[in-house]
């Protein structure tokens, strides 16, 4: 749970935005006066990120950089002029405003006046916009005009106009202008979609064609950049309908995916989804991609009144070539007034063993739209089924861990293909969708403190009491990170999205956006998904009680204000800056690193705002930290633990200026990720921009190692945690129990139902890390530790053909020793217990791959064999979607669980408060799950689930969770790089 604050202006320490760049990339527009012989000279960056929420009409967030290039400011006045059609929303931040029609005046607050030379500070604010977005050009400092003698390039797009419709699958062509003023000159113009980088023309016209595009609405960026480095951007709004004509199916879809041998065919099933009016020829070609891919039959089919819905076959082949890598090619099947079918076809090459072909072939299937693993925005849903209830309450969810995963597929793409295009625009579209853009988190940079309020061990104790005069510590790397970036927002991943917009909260309460920011989660260990009540992580007031869901969880003085807070999940984000790890390593090998260089450069950055999990929840000193009142506030770097905690959280006031950032005091070994630490500590391309960051990743690189160690049980399982906050209000631990540099051992720290270090997927997903780290380093450390947990996971594992069974929960008695960096304990009377054992496939894959990595570099027979045992038995339950098993669900009698107070299961509603969904799900005392989630009764799997609470058994699914299946296909793609020889 994270603290929710309302505007109290007076606690708030307020910090201007330091720019450390004269330009600024990614659509900044830069205006600049020379300083010559001026007693005021300035440069202005503004950047805005404006949204459609209509046709025609949208919201925006600017930021703006004041850079000072005459003499030392003691007090500024900035000037401009908004585009007709836009206004502002005050209040803004960091300045005063007076708005005047479409003029705009801003002049510095008590804290911002004084601006030395070359210093520089930021303001921002929102605002909307109708007709056509675009961002003011010209602006005033102290009646000086910033026109200098490099201003930024113009440039607009002169086609398609904005709100054009076109039909799926869409192609046309984005033309531009650009000029520069003299002796500047437009040395490029690049086209993006969504942020997406689609290509660039260095020389006019200006155009990038477009293909192929389906349903869906896009914002085009035209972004000039002219000698000097300054850049300008012009945006267009598409939006493409859905057709009504006929189409061409593949596969009986409007896309697939195939696997090609190398040196041999593969095929593709063809028919109509409507009858023509008379013979109807289909041509199918190759028309993009690797030309060792070619139709070999079928070029040519013809279709008639009668067998119109009967599947033809298209045989594919792959060339034989020596150059040992599985490209790919798009087939489109096309016939006259219907819309064409397209697969993309895959070779894959002779010159790597089976396992290969097995990756791709899994790689396909995941890709393949009808499958159903992405939404029509290209978002990965958490599962293809819908009814699903997990730690996401509903299968169309998705989470960060999804995004973190499917990094990683592209980066393995990349490996075996040498198509580095995946893996970019994986990042871009996480980019998009699940880190908060500075529209969506305004207010970021205005400096604030949060207010403590206490965890509790169950929901009935919640909502929580905010209490001002607990003692917080000072926020280290908040002026850091801002000086570093020119901007307060936070980059990182907000945990859970809702990809199809199922609750209908929407973008900040508009009901309609999708995905849409969400979360559940927030009353401490014993809540349960079962338990939960969703909320919008932007609360405007418009949905649940007079408060929105806001005082369901915090109890103020006085009513909130409508806010945004959103929280970050590290082990997701680490994942991320894991799979840029292996992608530069890949890339590299090839050549090709410069291919994937700005995107590195983002996880690096992710990387720099990551360390906010490092520190202790409300920044108060590391180390026997009981009493909440009289634990000490930290200061500096005695609040930072080192380790990948629980969370880390941020949030602000949507009406008013404030802000606040939190870490979490909760660490859990399965979270630790010393493969990204070892990679953000020393490697070049992956070394985050602050100044301190390095030396915070080398510490936590070498305290995770001890925190696993520590953790490590006599038998070889790793132990649950350690945390700075008992019971999470700094409450006093029982007697005797073991710290860790000050932090008392929790056997399960952060959730109770189920107790958190009960999955064996904790060991697996933790312990593969250390075995890539060992493998990729040689490190001593984590080999002793891979020595004795591999030979534990081992003896607990069974293969027998195409049979398996891995563990599936966990036993834990005793604790570990207290931690003795100089003498480590050998934890004699820590002990674990495999209580069940079961067939997850996603469990399994990684518990192969851990394996495979250790027996890769150790030499161990024993690994490598029950690695590959299980992966040959996972490949024995491929299926057309993927790998599954049978899953029999007998939680799901919790659909209708009322709240019982002996128990604490159901969900707890405080006694007289009453609200609502946006569906019209009444929220209030004795509803359960089902009742605040009606439209499951709709879902085409519900009636199994209606036997079981009628009083029939507990219901089964093969479910196809998008991280199980990614770990499926990376298992294949470990084994084959691994050992080529078999």
């Amino acid at each position: 749970m994270y603290p929710l604050r309302r505007s109290r202006p007076s606690l708030l320490r307020r910090l201007g935005a330091v720019a450390t760049a004269a330009l600024v990339a990614g659509g900044g527009l830069v205006v600049a006066a020379s300083p010559a012989q001026a007693a005021v000279a300035c440069e202005v960056v503004y950047t805005a990120n404006p949204w459609t929420e209509a046709p025609g009409s949208g919201g925006f967030t600017a930021n703006l950089t004041l850079k000072n290039l005459g003499d030392p400011w003691t007090s500024w006045t900035l000037g401009f002029t908004l585009p007709s059609g836009q206004t502002v929303t005050l209040p803004g931040w960091s300045a005063n405003y007076a708005v005047s029609g479409q003029n705009v005046t801003a002049t510095n607050l008590g804290y911002n006046g004084n601006v030395p030379t070359n210093g520089s500070t930021g303001i921002g604010f929102n605002g909307r916009w109708s007709g056509t977005y675009s961002s003011p050009t010209s602006f005033t400092i102290n009646g000086t005009a910033c026109t200098g003698a490099n201003p930024a390039p113009t440039v607009s797009i002169t086609a398609p106009a904005s709100n054009t419709h076109y039909t799926a699958p869409a192609s046309f062509t984005i033309a531009a202008t650009a000029a520069d003023t003299s002796p500047g000159t437009v040395s490029k113009v690049e086209f993006y979609r969504d942020g997406l980088l689609l290509g660039s023309d260095t020389a006019a016209p200006y155009t990038w064609d477009v293909s192929a595009l389906p349903v869906g609405t896009y914002v085009f960026q035209a972004k000039a950049t002219d000698n000097g480095g300054a850049t300008a951007t012009a945006n267009t709004t598409v939006v493409v309908d859905a057709s009504v004509a006929p189409k061409v199916l593949v596969n009986a879809a409007s896309t697939a995916a195939v696997s090609v041998p190398e040196g041999g065919t593969s095929t593709f099933n063809v028919k109509l989804s409507a009858a023509p009016s008379a013979n109807l020829t289909v041509a199918v070609a190759r028309t993009a991609g690797d030309t060792d891919v070619s139709v070999s039959a079928g070029a040519t089919l013809t279709f008639s009144t009668s067998n119109w819905g009967t599947e033809q076959t298209v045989t594919l082949a792959a060339a034989q070539d020596a150059d040992n890598a599985s490209g790919s090619a798009t087939i489109t099947a096309s016939a006259t007034g219907y819309d064409p079918g397209v697969v993309t076809a895959t070779e894959a090459d002779d010159e790597v063993n089976v396992y290969t072909q097995r990756f791709i072939e899994q790689y396909n299937k995941i890709k393949n739209t009808a499958n159903g693993y992405f939404s029509p925005e290209g978002v990965p849903y958490h599962s293809i089924e819908t009814l699903i209830v997990e730690a996401p309450d509903y299968g169309h969810e998705t989470t960060s861990e999804a995004f973190s995963y499917w990094l990683w597929l592209e980066a393995y793409y990349g490996r075996f293909t040498q198509d580095w295009t995946k893996f970019n625009q994986a990042w871009t579209v996480m980019e998009q969708y699940i880190i908060p853009s500075a529209a969506d988190q305004p207010n970021a940079g205005v400096a604030g403190t949060p207010q403590y309020a206490a965890e509790h061990l169950t929901p009935a104790n919640y909502p929580s009491q905010l209490q001002p005069s607990v003692p917080v510590g000072a926020d280290p790397l908040r002026s850091e990170l801002t000086s570093t970036y020119g901007n307060g927002s936070i980059y990182g991943m907000h945990w859970l999205l809702d990809v199809d917009n199922k609750y209908g909260f929407g973008r900040c309460g508009n009901g309609t956006t999708r995905p849409a920011y969400i979360n559940t989660f927030q009353r401490g260990p014993q809540e349960s998904v079962w338990e939960t009540i969703p909320q919008p992580s932007c609360d405007n007031l418009n949905n649940g009680g007079p408060n929105g869901y806001l005082d369901l969880f915090v109890k103020e003085s006085s009513a909130p204000a409508a806010q945004w807070k959103y929280t970050n999940a590290p082990d997701a984000d680490a994942r991320a800056i894991e799979a840029a790890y292996w992608a530069l390593t890949w890339a590299t090998e090839q050549g090709k690193q410069s291919q994937i260089a700005s995107t590195l450069s983002k996880a690096a950055k992710m990387g720099d705002y990551l360390r906010y999990a490092m520190f202790d929840k409300y920044f108060k000193k590391i180390g026997n930290c009981v009493g909440a009142t009289t634990c000490a506030a930290g200061t500096g770097r005695d609040s930072m633990h080192y380790l990948m905690s629980w969370y880390y959280a941020w949030g602000g006031g949507l009406t008013s200026a404030w802000s606040w950032r939190i870490g979490s005091s909760f660490n859990h070994f399965g979270y630790q990720n010393p493969m990204a630490a070892y990679a953000l500590a020393n490697v070049n391309e992956l070394k985050p921009l602050s100044p301190t960051a390095n030396a915070d990743w080398t510490n936590s690189f070498n305290r995770q190692l001890e925190f696993y160690q520590w953790l490590q049980s006599a038998e070889g399982g790793i132990a649950g945690g350690a945390t700075n906050s008992w019971a999470g209000s700094y409450a006093t631990p029982p007697a005797n129990t073991p710290t860790f540099y000050g932090m008392f051992y929790d056997e399960k720290p952060v959730y109770h139902d189920p107790p958190s270090n009960q999955w064996f997927g904790m060991q697996v997903w933790s312990m593969g890390r250390i075995a890539e780290l060992y493998y990729a380093t040689g490190n001593a450390k984590a080999k002793a530790l891979l020595d004795k947990w591999v030979p534990w996971a081992v003896a607990n594992t069974t293969v027998s053909g195409t049979n398996f069974a891995v563990p599936s929960e966990l036993g834990w008695s005793g604790a570990p020793a207290t931690w003795n960096p100089s003498s480590p304990a050998t934890n004699t009377g820590l002990h674990v217990t495999v209580t069940s054992t079961g067939q997850d496939v996603g469990v399994a894959a990684s518990l192969a791959r851990a394996l495979l990595f250790y027996a890769a570099k150790s030499g161990n027979a024993a690994a490598k064999t029950t690695g590959k045992g299980i992966i040959d038995a996972l490949y024995a339950r491929a299926e057309s979607k993927g790998v599954s098993t049978t899953e029999t669900r007998g939680d799901y009698s919790r659909f209708d669980d009322t709240y019982n107070a002996s128990t604490g299961q159901g969900i707890f509603v405080p006694s007289g408060w009453t609200g609502d969904m946006p569906n019209g799900d009444i929220i209030t005392a004795g509803k359960t799950f089902l009742d605040i989630r009606s439209w499951y009764k709709s879902d085409p799997d519900w009636s199994k689930v209606q036997t079981h609470l009628d009083g029939g058994p507990a219901p089964s699914f093969n479910y196809h969770r998008f991280w199980a299946q990614s770990d499926v296909a990376m298992a294949f793609a470990d084994f084959a790089a691994l050992f080529p020889n078999g």
